[in-house]
């Protein structure tokens, strides 16, 4: 029976993370360039003390002592919509590429290509973080934007005016480089993994969705509420046996 409880109370931890990443995941619904987290699940069998009946493990035992636990989350990197906007400082991606930007953590990288011009004149972020210029390689330095007609062409290059003023660092990873979520938008990856976008390109006056499905996420979201609360349930069932056994069965021995 302990078992029972061990398992069920793994169990319950491993819904309630994967609950906070549905929640996450919905909570970031109407973020551009938003890319959702998807969980998965592994089973750990607990030290081995089986019963023996007749020569064989028990199977009760052995499904007592399964235990569940989330074993990670990896992002969903399939493309959002793009949707205009009509703003030329929003900037869509068609392609598998992110922009590179200067954070107070370092160079990270987002789909979220809606900039702003700030005080100082230089391209960044809703979130205040310098958007990198190229061509090459990230960390170049900033884009300054003088104020007048801003036009930016598909492969990046940012004119104000018809004069080009410089150009919007764009870059892509191989398949199977790991990205690390960073809050909405921002992803962190290997030093020298971003190279040169070769197949990105930009359009100017869009913004790419998020790839976050609205029905499947709030239907995720229901089954693991359930889930944890059957769980929270069996606990509460072994709590109360382990009581019953404390107060009678013990007193007798």
């Amino acid at each position: 029976m302990d078992s029972g409880l061990y398992a069920a109370c793994a169990g319950l931890r491993a819904q309630s993370q994967a609950l906070e990443v549905s929640a996450h995941n919905l909570a970031n619904l109407n973020t551009a360039g938003f890319r959702g987290q998807q969980t998965s699940f592994q089973s750990l069998v607990a030290a081995a003390r089986p019963t023996v009946l007749n020569g064989a493990s028990s199977g009760l035992n052995s499904a007592m002592n399964n235990f569940g636990v989330l074993e990670g989350t990896h992002l969903d990197m399939s493309p959002g919509n793009l949707e205009t906007t009509g703003n030329p400082l929003d900037v869509g991606i068609e392609g598998s590429g992110f922009f590179a930007v200067q954070t107070a953590r370092g160079t990270r990288y987002t789909r979220n290509g809606s900039f702003q011009v700030s005080s100082s004149g230089q391209l960044v972020t809703a979130a205040g973080d310098l958007v990198l210029g190229g061509p090459g390689l990230e960390g170049k330095g900033g884009i300054t934007v003088p104020a007048g007609t801003i036009s930016i062409a598909s492969d990046g290059t940012l004119s104000v005016n018809g004069a080009v003023a410089g150009s919007i660092h764009l870059v892509e990873f191989a398949p199977g480089t790991q990205l690390i979520s960073e809050g909405a938008t921002l992803l962190s990856a290997p030093e020298g993994s971003a190279q040169p976008a070769q197949v990105s390109t930009l359009r100017q006056r869009a913004l790419e969705s998020s790839n976050v499905n609205s029905i499947s996420s709030v239907v995720t979201l229901i089954g693991v509420q359930r889930q944890a609360e059957m769980l929270q349930r069996a606990m509460s069932i072994f709590d109360s046996e382990f009581n019953h056994i404390a107060s009678t069965e013990l007193a007798k021995v």
